[in-house]
């Protein structure tokens, strides 16, 4: 990259520079955000491989339910493992290793004969998966400007949504080369290994970013950081934030104990409540079966796949509105309209199928509704909050507790799905994510605050004060 020493210029050439930084720092959040393509392509490979694999390997619900399941197994471990390694090694360190692991996965999955083999190599995926996914966003808000860092770090979502739309369309292109016997036999393994190009893709562009400033200033090495501030934000901008970094990090260091300690239990338990109501209002229950629910509309083979094609598209157009409304309307706006939008859709299927007017479009027009919802609110801004609402000194660890709970979300929700459809029906599943979608209105409610426009120094007060008045409501009066 070109040098990150800064220049003197007029006003009208600090104008053309302040836009030449703002398309730094974009490209930074462009790369960065290539780790949520892979997180999209890996969780949504499997939803037009899981019917090969059932006749392949004979799998039963459970198995089934395992064989989409098993990835989120490394992803817990990698997730967890992300705030300890990122805050010892760097955050562009890291995520070099989690693409060689998405890679090293991806070929993986595509040789064996035998289903533990399978399971084995979707775990490796896993392990990078659960970085990427937890550092991507974290990487791209400790870059990002305060005034445009909801944006830029939705471009995380952005690429995962990609991720899953390009999936579909490789998993139905694929699937309509050779014959069912082909599909049960090869398709479903070159499905999962040309995941190895895009993960060799981000590994490559990854050598282009520099490191986190923030990270270099916890490390002690202010200089290197000031140099990326400088190309980003100017002088001025830059040499203050420095010091506001630096300020940040006087406190306590961080550790699993000091996580729920006043000034950041709050900020923990909203954090743990968006990851978990992100995955148990039923979104990668859909997208990871969404052709077989739709073959339950009576739908076939191939126009599951093509209209499951259609559920990805939806994803990604409506990620682009909330990309453009995220900094506008803000982070808890989005999360209560999408929300509530997302209740009445849940609802409306399970009645569907609880009166058996399941057949035809009247449930795939209710799933799109849903998926359009989901992607201007839960999808993105629980990423983006993840990754803003942790104090400087402990936002690799909080933030990679909060992704565990996230993961664990997913694998419970993945995992007893097609057990839950048989044993309770359609139509009571889908009033459970309904349910749980309620909850998550009345969630965002009471305890998430807004965030949109703070510095990320600034996050810290807003729970400090948080605490502080929740201490006082609970606190008896004197006599």
């Amino acid at each position: 990259m070109a040098s990150m020493a800064p220049t003197t210029s007029s006003p009208a050439e600090s104008q053309d520079n302040a836009q030449l930084n703002m398309k730094y720092v974009t490209l930074i959040a462009i790369i960065g955000a290539v780790g949520g393509l892979l997180f999209g392509f890996d969780t949504a490979v499997v939803s037009g491989a899981v019917g090969f694999l059932q006749d392949r390997f004979g799998l039963g619900d459970f198995g089934a339910g395992w064989a989409v399941s098993c990835l989120i197994i490394g992803c817990i471990v990698g997730a967890i493992s992300t705030g300890w390694l990122s805050d010892r090694f760097g955050r562009k360190k890291v995520l070099i290793v989690a693409a060689a692991l998405f890679v090293v996965g991806s070929i993986g999955t595509a040789l064996p004969d035998t289903f533990t083999g399978y399971v084995v190599a979707r775990m490796v995926s896993g392990l990078g998966i659960g970085i990427t996914s937890t550092l991507c966003p974290l990487y791209n808000a400790e870059i990002a400007p305060a005034r445009y860092r909801g944006r830029l770090v939705a471009l995380n979502q952005l690429a995962i949504v990609t991720g899953i739309f390009l999936t579909y369309f490789a998993n139905s292109g694929i699937a309509s080369y050779g014959s069912d016997a082909w599909d049960i036999a090869n398709g479903w393994r070159w499905m999962f290994g040309v995941g190895a190009i895009p993960g060799l893709i981000f590994m490559g562009l990854l050598f282009l970013v520099p490191e986190s400033p923030r990270w270099l200033i916890k490390q002690g090495k202010p200089e290197k950081a000031l140099g990326i501030l400088l190309r980003i934000h100017g002088e001025e901008a830059a040499k203050q934030e420095v010091l506001e970094i630096k300020e940040s990090f006087k406190q306590q260091s961080s550790s699993f104990r000091e996580l729920f300690k006043p000034g950041l239990r709050l900020a923990m338990f909203v954090g743990i409540g968006l990851a978990i109501l992100q995955q148990v209002t039923g979104i990668n229950a859909i997208l990871y079966y969404a052709p077989e629910i739709l073959k339950q509309t009576g739908a076939g083979t191939n126009a599951a796949l093509i209209q499951t094609i259609m559920v990805g598209f939806t994803n990604m157009v409506f990620t682009l509105v909330s990309i453009w409304l995220i900094d506008k309307a803000g982070r808890k706006a989005l999360l209560l309209t999408g929300t509530a939008i997302m209740t009445v859709c849940l609802g409306l299927i399970g009645l569907l199928f609880h009166t058996g007017h399941s057949s035809g479009y009247f449930v795939l027009v209710l799933i799109l509704v849903y998926t359009a919802a989901f992607s201007i609110s839960l999808g993105p801004v629980v990423w983006v909050m993840l990754s803003e609402i942790f104090p400087n000194r402990v936002r690799g660890l909080a933030t990679s507790v909060a992704s565990m709970f996230l993961w664990a979300a997913d694998y419970a929700v993945s995992q007893s799905f097609p057990p839950l459809l048989s044993w309770a029906g359609s139509a009571a599943t889908y009033w459970i994510f309904g349910a749980m979608s309620v909850v998550t209105v009345f969630f965002t409610i009471v305890f998430v605050p807004e965030t949109k426009g703070r510095t990320l120094e600034q996050m810290e007060n807003l729970w400090n004060r948080g605490d502080r008045d929740a201490q006082a409501r609970t606190k008896p009066a004197r006599v």
